[in-house]
């Protein structure tokens, strides 16, 4: 919903950031993805042994990383197949581990509630992906849905500032199974071969 909306428009900010930090220097957008997964497991470790505002602080710049590797590879003119590629995958892990972090966490406190609502909310963020993959394997661009990967960290993002983590993993846990719903609606609504 949020990348649907915003689409490229922070690209210009983006760059100015990468400017700012970097000095023109010339990086390539893969070792932007690089860093950003490494802050990606980062956030995790501090999730699962309870550093709130410090995991959030991580994942705030996973996701500028995040952001600034496609920007910059538009900017520069090195967008690539392999890029995208590489990018995609290693969100999943960074998506992944990151909820792995939050069922340590819940899992350190003895809570098997939570617990087992994280696992849940890891299967619906597996599969909102991989219902985009199959989509568009089946030539049907699939960027519908409530919670895609922006509006996830988001949600994450607050349960880790305002301490509301199981909060934020209970919403998970309905809301990313509500946005695979949406999907396997869309592809049959437009499927070719639909009656």
């Amino acid at each position: 919903m949020i990348s649907s909306k915003i689409g490229h428009a922070l690209d210009p900010a983006i760059l100015g950031i990468y400017r700012f930090f970097l000095k023109n220097k010339s990086v390539n957008p893969d070792t932007l993805t690089i860093c950003g997964v490494l802050f990606g497991l980062a956030t995790s470790a501090c999730i699962a042994f309870d550093y709130m505002l410090t995991a959030a602080i991580m994942l705030a710049v996973s996701g500028l990383f995040d952001l600034m590797d496609g920007a910059v590879a538009r900017h520069t003119n090195r967008v690539t197949r392999f890029g995208g590629f590489l990018d995609s995958v290693l969100d999943r892990y960074v998506d992944l581990f990151i909820m792995l972090g939050i069922f340590i966490h819940f899992l350190r406190q003895g809570d098997s509630f939570y617990s087992i609502i994280v696992f849940i909310a890891s299967i619906g963020t597996a599969i909102i992906p991989y219902a985009k993959a199959r989509a568009e394997a089946a030539s049907l661009g699939c960027n519908t849905g409530i919670v895609e990967r922006p509006e996830r960290l988001v949600i994450i993002f607050i349960g880790l500032c305002f301490n509301v983590l199981g909060y934020a993993v209970l919403v998970l846990a309905v809301l990313t199974h509500v946005t695979v719903i949406q999907r396997i609606i869309f592809v049959k609504k437009n499927s070719q071969d639909s009656k």
